[in-house]
């Protein structure tokens, strides 16, 4: 399914109230309708948000909408709609008629759906699909044994894929001591953190190896912290892709992600010598240090490109990846969190995120195999197809399977060799972590073992 190129123009008139009427809250009113030039159809559900003071607003079913101000010059409004460039246009003086066109842009399947969501409270939390017995899993999940039991001075977390070479299971993870090394502050658990391996002869008992990629020298891009890896082997050759963050972390730090290279799962492994993906650069923050939803809103990664995965597909390469907005908004109690795909020719890139993007409306730690010549993937949280699993044909464009109950942490999967051999084979298995006492800021991780139950 794709969305026509059209054309919207969106006309305002703005006019000062008469300042004897007013009220204190009372300044300057804009208002508008929003229609498509080709077809003259409104478009609904446009939220229009005014810089200067936050306020906003949104397009009821006839395209029009009214916002009030507090009556600053110049004023910069903000044309938000998940199908089309978030556009932001400045006003000044009292001008009586502003046209403004919006462009659109491509959809996936899941953006299509998020159309409807975001219709109403009612329809956000109502999932229609027809559900697939096949898709039909719980998970156990069990302590390990040897280096990965709870130990509550180290974080361990983050498990990637596992992966077999030889007779041997491999694991890399985020590996880190539970509180500050010096004088600066642990931001989060996985702050001040690098990158490890275990190895295991039965996926139960593992052996801590040690170092894989640790943080760079100061001032590189990944001095403060290198963390959530995943792994991918591919002819002869072993790709770590990972998050990275640059000193000093902050509230409204931009995170990027790296990738290491090695002709062994053992290492060594060489960082390439720049960030393979970036957050999308548009969006603004109102200061230095405030609230981080006070911004010119942007791009739906413009803020965190999270838990990266590297996946052959096709002849190429996709690196999945979970997307946080600068502006994020929260709807009905839940956080806007969507997925992206970037796509590359070679394992070290360059990456092109994907014109679809973004291609889910929910998720949050990025879980996805091979199955059926296509892509299948669980959501665990965030937005309205959280606990779902799903599948696309072409990697992309996802339709849900069916819904699932609680599921572990930070998905490590063990993908087998035959992946078309159920839909569940790629998720059969592997690790995930879990928090070991506290708040989720001041606990302690450790890794555990996850297993599916298929359900009758």
């Amino acid at each position: 399914m794709y969305i026509k190129k059209l054309l919207v123009i969106v006309t305002l008139s703005l006019w000062t109230l008469n300042s004897q009427a007013q009220s204190p809250e009372e300044g300057v009113a804009y208002n508008g309708v929003v229609t498509c030039k080709q077809t003259g159809a409104a478009l609904k559900n446009v939220l229009i948000k005014r810089l200067e003071d936050n306020r906003s607003t949104v397009t009821d079913a006839r395209g029009a909408f009214k916002l009030l101000s507090t009556g600053q010059e110049p004023t910069t409004l903000v044309f938000d709609h998940p199908g089309y460039v978030v556009l932001e246009k400045t006003i000044a003086g009292t001008q009586n008629t502003i046209e403004i066109q919006l462009k659109p842009r491509k959809m996936s399947a899941a953006s299509f759906r998020w159309l409807n969501y975001i219709e109403s409270e009612t329809a956000y939390k109502k999932l229609t699909y027809k559900e697939d017995p096949a898709w039909k899993l719980e998970f156990k999940q069990t302590d390990l044994s040897g280096d990965f039991v709870s130990d509550p001075n180290i974080i361990r977390r983050d498990p990637s894929a596992v992966i077999k070479v030889g007779d041997l299971y491999y694991a890399y993870y985020t590996r880190g001591m539970r509180y500050a090394e010096g004088p600066d502050k642990k931001y989060f658990p996985w702050d001040q953190c690098d990158l490890w391996y275990a190895t295991s002869t039965d996926g139960w008992t593992w052996k801590e190896k040690g170092l894989a990629v640790g943080r760079g020298p100061a001032g590189a891009y990944d001095d403060r912290s290198v963390f959530t890896t995943e792994v991918l082997a591919h002819e002869g050759k072993y790709y770590l892709v990972y998050q990275c963050v640059k000193a000093p972390y902050v509230h409204r730090v931009k995170n990027t992600v790296g990738m290491a290279v090695a002709n062994s799962p053992d290492g060594p492994w060489i960082k390439l010598p720049e960030p393979i993906l970036r957050p999308t650069n548009n969006g603004q923050w109102s200061d230095d240090q405030g609230n981080r939803q006070e911004v010119k809103k942007g791009d739906f990664d413009s803020h965190k490109v999270h838990d990266p995965c590297l996946m052959y597909y096709k002849n190429k390469f996709y690196l999945y990846y979970k997307g946080e907005r600068m502006g994020e908004e929260r709807f009905y109690g839940q956080r806007e969190i969507r997925w992206g795909v970037a796509i590359a020719e070679k394992p070290e890139g360059s990456y092109v995120k994907s014109e679809y993007n973004p291609i889910t409306t929910s998720g949050h730690e990025v879980c996805v195999w091979h199955y059926n010549g296509g892509i299948a993937l669980i959501h665990t949280d965030d937005g309205p197809e959280a606990h779902t699993i799903q599948w696309a044909a072409d990697g992309i464009h996802f339709e849900i399977m069916g819904k699932i109950g609680a599921t572990p942490k930070a998905f490590g999967l063990y993908r087998t060799g035959d992946p078309d051999k159920s839909s569940l084979e790629g998720i059969r298995w592997g690790l995930c972590h879990t928090y070991g006492g506290g708040n989720w800021r001041t606990s302690w991780n450790y890794i555990k073992r996850f297993d599916i139950v298929q359900k009758n």
